[in-house]
C-alpha cells in the first residue's frame, strides 16, 4: 500500500480528457511496438498512409520508432565545419525542409548566418551594431543567446541579452518586427508547431506568449524561481522550460495558465527538448541528462556523468552537459558538452533506459544541437566559451558549425549481401 501510495505522489495531475488522450496514444504504442504498424493506415478519406518514422513525426505521434538501430557511428573524417562567426556559437535551428541553417552567436552578427547545407554556402550574413543603435542597424546589439524557426519555414526569430526578440522574414532575412517586454535576457525561444505562435522564455523568470503573424503580445506566466535557461515545444498548446538554479523543469498549460513542476537534477539546468507529445529531455550543469514522461514528477532515466569527469585543481567535477537534442518521436538523442565530444544515445523501451551509443569528437562548448527532420545529419554550434557565460575558454576550439552526417543502414540487407558490418 505505502509503495501504491508513493507512486501516486509522483504521478502529474491531468483532467479525464487528458488522461483519455494518453491512454489511447500508450495504446498506439503498444500496437507498434508488436509490429502492427506494419499495416499502412488509412486516412479519414479512404487513401492508405505511408508508414515511417516521418509519418509518426507529422502527426504528432508519440511513437517509439527504433532510428538508433539504423544509425552506423558517424565517421569523424566526414564532419562539416562552417567557419564565419567570430565569437562563439550560442544558438542554431535547420529549416524544416532542411535546406538551410540559421546561426547567432556571441558576436551579434545578428543572426545570423544563413547557411545552404549542400554546398556549406554562407547566403545571408546580418551585421549587428553598439548597444542602443537597434533602430539604426538590421542586427541585434548585444550576444543573441536563442533562436526558432515556424514550422513553415516563414518566420525566424531570435533573441538576445538586451531583451528584445527580433522576427524576420526566413527567405529574405529582412527584419520585420521587434517585441520587448522581457526585463532581462532572452534565453528561449519556440514556435508553436503548425502555428505562428511563439513562445519565449527569460531570466527574468517568466513565460511570454506572443501571435508573431499579427505582432502582438498575448499574454505572460510566471512560477520559476531563477533565471530560465531553455524553453521548447510542439504541436500542443504548451511549452516547457529549463529553471536553471531552481532545478525544475516545467511543463505550461496556455489555455489553463497553469504548470507542472519536474524535479530531478541536482544542479542548474541547461537544457531541454521534447522528444515527442509525452516525452522530453533536459541536461544540467551536474553532468546530467534526465529522461522524462510528462505525467511523472521524476526522471525515467537519468544518466549521472554523461560526459565523464574533469580534474579541477586537484578535484573531480562533471563535464557539464550544455546541449541536448531529439530526433523526433524516436529514441535517437545527442547532447553536448566540452568534453571534446559529442555523444549520442539511445532511449531504452518505455523511455526508462539511456543508453549511450557513440562518441563523436568536437573540441569547444557544444552550445546547440540540433537533428535535421530526416534524421540524415546533426548540426552542432561550437564555441570557446560556453554561450551563457565565461567560465572558461578553450583557445584550441573554433567557433564554427559543424555538420556531422548519419548514415543509415539499410533496412533489410539481402541474402545475398550480408551488411559485412
Amino acid at each position: 500500500r505505502r509503495q501504491r501510495e508513493a507512486a501516486d505522489e509522483d504521478e502529474v495531475d491531468e483532467t479525464p480528457q487528458e488522461k483519455k488522450l494518453r491512454l489511447a496514444k500508450l495504446y498506439l504504442e503498444q500496437l507498434r511496438q508488436h509490429g502492427e504498424s506494419q499495416m499502412a493506415p488509412v486516412g479519414r478519406d479512404g487513401a492508405m498512409l505511408r508508414c515511417s518514422h516521418a509519418w509518426g513525426r507529422d502527426q504528432g505521434s508519440p511513437a517509439h520508432i527504433m532510428l538508433s538501430l539504423q544509425v552506423q557511428p558517424p565517421d569523424p573524417g566526414s564532419i562539416r565545419v562552417l567557419r564565419g562567426h567570430q565569437l562563439p556559437v550560442t544558438c542554431l535551428v535547420i529549416s524544416p525542409d532542411d535546406r538551410f541553417i540559421f546561426s547567432a552567436s556571441k558576436d551579434g552578427s545578428l543572426i545570423k548566418c544563413k547557411w545552404e547545407v549542400e554546398s556549406g554556402k554562407r547566403l545571408c550574413v546580418v551585421p549587428g551594431g553598439k548597444k542602443g543603435t537597434e533602430e539604426r542597424h538590421l542586427g541585434h546589439a548585444s550576444h543573441v543567446l536563442c533562436m526558432a524557426i515556424s514550422s513553415d519555414g516563414k518566420y525566424l526569430a531570435t533573441g538576445d541579452r538586451n531583451k528584445l526578440i527580433m522576427i524576420w522574414d526566413a527567405a529574405t532575412c529582412k527584419r520585420l518586427h521587434i517585441f520587448t517586454g522581457h526585463r532581462d535576457a532572452v534565453s528561449g525561444l519556440s514556435f508553436r508547431k503548425g502555428t505562428h505562435q511563439l513562445y519565449s522564455t527569460s531570466h527574468d523568470r517568466s513565460v511570454k506568449v506572443w501571435n508573431v503573424a499579427e505582432n502582438a503580445y498575448m499574454e505572460t506566466l510566471f512560477g520559476h524561481q531563477d533565471v530560465v535557461t531553455g524553453l521548447d515545444s510542439l504541436s500542443r498548446d504548451c511549452c516547457v522550460t529549463a529553471g536553471g538554479r531552481d532545478g525544475t523543469v516545467r511543463l505550461w498549460k496556455i489555455p489553463e495558465e497553469s504548470q507542472l513542476v519536474f524535479c530531478g537534477h541536482q544542479g542548474s539546468i541547461d537544457c531541454i527538448q521534447l522528444i515527442n507529445e509525452e516525452h522530453m529531455v533536459s541536461g544540467a550543469d551536474d553532468g546530467s541528462v534526465a529522461l522524462w514522461g510528462l505525467t511523472k514528477k521524476k526522471p525515467l532515466a537519468l544518466a549521472q556523468q554523461a560526459h565523464g569527469m574533469r580534474d579541477v585543481q586537484g578535484l573531480q567535477e562533471p563535464f557539464w552537459v550544455s546541449a541536448v537534442a531529439a530526433l523526433r518521436n524516436s529514441d535517437l538523442l545527442a547532447t553536448g558538452s566540452h568534453s571534446g565530444s559529442v555523444k549520442l544515445w539511445k532511449c531504452g523501451e518505455g523511455f526508462r533506459k539511456l543508453e549511450p551509443l557513440w562518441d563523436i569528437p568536437l573540441v569547444g562548448f557544444v552550445n546547440s544541437l540540433k537533428f535535421s527532420a530526416t534524421g540524415d545529419f546533426l548540426v552542432a554550434g561550437v564555441g570557446q566559451e560556453h554561450r551563457l557565460g565565461r567560465w572558461w575558454r578553450l583557445k584550441e576550439a573554433k567557433n564554427s558549425i559543424c555538420i556531422i552526417p548519419l548514415k543509415q543502414r539499410a533496412a533489410a540487407p539481402s541474402l545475398e549481401a550480408p551488411d559485412s558490418s
